[in-house]
């Protein structure tokens, strides 16, 4: 059988064991046809086929973001960017200027605000953000996507008062004579967003377009998505018009849980572009908005110990349901509480399922953030993946410190994790944080941030991974999280030929240079999606 491609004059880090690095492949369609070296490869290429000189460049099998809210992302490329602002009145001047440059009628959405990174870390306030939003209604997302900071004509329209009770796992936050103050926790950021008119299919369609444009510059050849309905629907039509350039595992929120039993779908239904995912829970809320649930209360605040979004009782009737109907779970667990009560659910349900001969369901806790050090092992013992996103660890290292103290030294603990033997799967949480995949590499290997901080060995530097193994969390580990170990996640003979290209060889740079490392191409099923050379 010949090739129709070979790549050649390539540094190709395989993560296959049996052959880690390479200079060429062959690719036969869509797979990969050998690997091995230039001249042997090059044997292999058909009449009429293509040789690609890498020029040296180095190449992993295709990178994958094992968490990332693709819908989200996607609208939020034209929606107000909040993200970095250094206090309040930047944040206010971000909207003020949008507010001048749109039509006076639409709602002002954004996202990407984080007052724990403005000076006096108090929370903003409907009428901090009245005179910027000049009477239109505004909701904007905190940067955890656990919080949200409403106007007062937004609060006005959706009926939000001092009458207003909690809903339930939600929160309003409220002044000292109970009138809400803009900032809603949780699911009580729901009663606002629900009326906010939804976009339209074509809509979402032509911003993930560009979504999926920015995520191929990025080097990403395939997504965990973690969206809702609309999101799905609108996958499904690219799908169907052969415009879905990434691969796209599709996590679905618990309420239509019953819907998909109803069907009878189950996981790993679909085909190699689109296929179903786990069941998405929440256990907790988040570390910015100090919602996430603690075993303990936070630091300086006796009273607080954060948010069951999601009590241990519901989980297990939910897990219970999905898993004897052939779903997995993936649940979004932050706090050690939180980490603890899922394990616990995990617990319960394996033996349920070795009750009914075992189960080959990947399950799976997404952050796992801060753990109780008993808990870790549990997490290897019971099959269960940690789906975490090391951009998170420097992102939020200032604030685990504040609200966790001692806490945080179990916290975005992936080398316990790895030692523990459980199976690790990165990723980015965009738009919570930043979605190019360099840098997740970059945060798991120096754990430190773009400005060099906190300093040269970094936070808590024996959590630190090597380049191979953040490169093997960003590539077999979300193929195995979902059962695709046997088509993705490394570059081996029957394989798909996704490939990531890099400018400079990434096992070989100074950590410290890892962030100017460029992205040359993405190869999805052997045919590129982007190049740049």
């Amino acid at each position: 059988m010949s090739a129709t491609v070979v790549l050649k004059n390539g540094r190709i880090y395989t993560q296959d064991q049996s052959m880690p690095m390479i200079s060429a492949v062959a690719i036969r369609g869509c797979r990969v046809l050998a690997t091995g070296t230039d001249e042997q490869m090059l044997a292999l290429l058909g009449v009429g086929g293509e040789i690609i000189d890498l020029g040296g460049r180095s190449v992993t099998p295709g990178l994958v973001d094992a968490h990332l809210h693709f819908q989200s992302l996607s609208m939020g490329l034209s929606e107000i960017d909040l993200s970095g602002s250094k206090n309040l009145p930047e944040a206010l001047d971000r909207v003020a200027t949008r507010t001048k440059s749109e039509s006076q009628n639409d709602w002002l959405k954004g996202r990407g605000w984080n007052q724990a990174e403005w000076p006096d870390g108090r929370f903003p306030t409907a009428d901090d953000l009245d005179a910027a939003s000049a009477g239109r209604p505004a909701l904007l997302m905190h940067k955890s996507g656990h919080a949200a900071w409403a106007n007062s004509q937004a609060m006005r329209m959706a009926l939000v008062g001092t009458n207003t009770e909690d809903p339930s796992g939600g929160q309003i936050q409220r002044d000292t004579n109970g009138r809400p103050t803009g900032i809603l926790f949780e699911t009580a950021i729901d009663l606002v967003s629900t009326i906010i008119p939804r976009p339209s299919e074509d809509e979402l369609k032509t911003a993930m377009r560009m979504g999926q444009e920015a995520c191929l510059r990025a080097g990403l050849t395939g997504i965990h998505d973690y969206d809702g309905r609309a999101c799905f629907r609108a996958l499904q039509a690219l799908r169907q018009n052969d415009e879905l350039k990434l691969r796209i595992v599709k996590n679905l929120p618990v309420r239509y849980l019953d819907a998909a039993i109803e069907v009878g779908l189950q996981t790993g239904f679909g085909d190699d572009w689109l296929r179903i995912g786990g069941i998405k829970m929440f256990a907790d809320g988040a570390l910015g908005p100090r919602t996430a649930a603690m075993l303990a209360p936070y630091e300086g605040e006796p009273e607080n110990r954060g948010i069951v979004v999601t009590d241990k009782e519901q989980m297990m009737i939910h897990a219970s349901r999905a898993s004897s109907a052939g779903l997995s779970l993936t649940v979004h667990a932050i706090g050690d509480r939180a980490n603890h009560d899922i394990l616990d659910v995990y617990e319960a349900l394996r033996l349920e399922e070795l009750a009914r001969g075992g189960s080959r369901l990947r399950h799976r806790i997404e952050h796992f953030q801060t753990v109780h050090p008993t808990d870790f092992q549990r997490l290897a013992d019971l099959e269960v993946i940690a789906s975490m996103q090391p951009v998170h660890a420097t992102a939020d290292m200032d604030m685990a410190e504040r609200h966790w103290g001692k806490r945080a030294e179990n916290s975005y603990a992936w080398r316990t994790v790895l030692n523990s033997g459980a199976a690790l799967a990165f990723g980015s949480d965009a738009p919570v944080e930043p979605f190019e995949p360099i840098r997740g590499i970059h945060a798991a290997v120096t754990r430190r941030r773009v400005d060099g901080s906190p300093g040269p060995n970094g936070w808590y530097a024996q959590q630190r991974l090597s380049i191979d193994e953040a490169v093997r969390a960003f590539t077999l580990g979300p193929a195995k999280a979902t059962g695709q170990e046997l088509l993705l996640g490394s570059i081996e003979s029957g394989k798909f030929a996704d490939l990531t290209i890099f400018e400079q060889d990434i096992y070989e740079v100074d950590p410290d240079d890892l962030l100017e490392t460029a992205i040359a191409g993405t190869m999805i099923g052997g045919s590129f999606r982007f190049r740049s050379w």
